[in-house]
């Protein structure tokens, strides 16, 4: 069975991208409504249309949707029979749209991000897809970070060339194992090592340290900073998409959105 939604007259095959969402509703009228204001949010794609529960399970099987729009009275089975059938992993966000206001207690006991009793407004609606909008940045960031985590705990062992710097420090010349490195923080033209309660000053630049250090175990978190992934003990994420990275002493070092784009990269290279 192939969905699809009426556009002029003419029958188009759905866009996948941004929140795709599936409109669930038996009345024709109701679905028409929520595409015209769904039509007002970006990035909402409409990947398919369903006028009851069979065609609902089926659609959810086979599009795998971000979000459900699902209506609580249709034929063959209603809104929470659909939900029952699914496994609750490949379960979409549930929004309820429906008439009868009875059901509300139900709907957040199966987990439903919100309940919209008809008849609601694009407001109300904007409201609801705002929230899905949060919703799914967490989830963003909850898996980010849980597969960052597995890598930290199955950090490589591959070397790069020599692993230790040579550096002069008070009159001596210290040979430093990398693996003994904290993280490491520019400042102006040099970088400062930090091992432990010590550390060492190059004159050298991030840019340049970084190319020396192995980058199976150094990450770049900040334009200042470098974290030696084996001494990350968490990530905390921020609202902001950034994240604070805490290391196992319990320093606390910013990983700017920019960079986080560069651990997703190495999330996805080790996945």
């Amino acid at each position: 069975m192939k969905w699809t939604r009426q556009i002029s007259g003419r029958d188009e095959p759905m866009s996948t991208t941004g929140i795709r969402t599936i409109i669930a509703d038996d009345e024709p009228l109701a679905r028409e409504k929520l595409r015209i204001l769904l039509a007002s949010e970006p990035g909402v794609q409409i990947v398919a249309e369903c006028r009851d529960g069979q065609q609902t399970f089926d659609a959810l099987e086979t599009y795998k949707p971000d979000l459900l729009l699902l209506d609580i009275q249709m034929p063959g089975m209603d809104g929470f029979e659909v939900l029952s059938a699914i496994p609750a992993e490949q379960l979409p966000i549930v929004i309820f749209t429906t008439a009868y206001d009875q059901y509300a207690v139900r709907a957040f006991e199966a987990h439903a991000l919100d309940y919209l009793l008809k008849p609601f407004d694009q407001d109300r609606l904007h409201s609801a897809v705002e929230r899905t909008r949060t919703e799914l940045l967490k989830t963003t960031d909850r898996d980010l970070t849980n597969r960052l985590l597995d890598l930290l705990a199955q950090a490589r062992t591959k070397t790069k060339g020599d692993r230790r710097l040579i550096i002069k420090a008070g009159g001596r010349v210290v040979f430093l194992d990398t693996d003994e490195i904290d993280w490491v923080e520019a400042a102006a033209n040099y970088v400062k090592l930090h091992v432990g309660k010590e550390s060492y000053v190059l004159r050298e630049g991030i840019g340049r340290i970084s190319e020396r250090l192995d980058p199976n175990q150094f990450i770049r978190i900040h334009r200042s900073a470098i974290a030696n992934v084996r001494k990350i003990k968490e990530l905390q994420p921020c609202n902001s998409g950034e994240y604070i990275v805490v290391l196992k002493d319990g320093k606390e070092l910013s990983c700017s959105r920019g960079y986080r784009y560069g651990l997703q990269q190495l999330i996805d290279k080790d996945s």
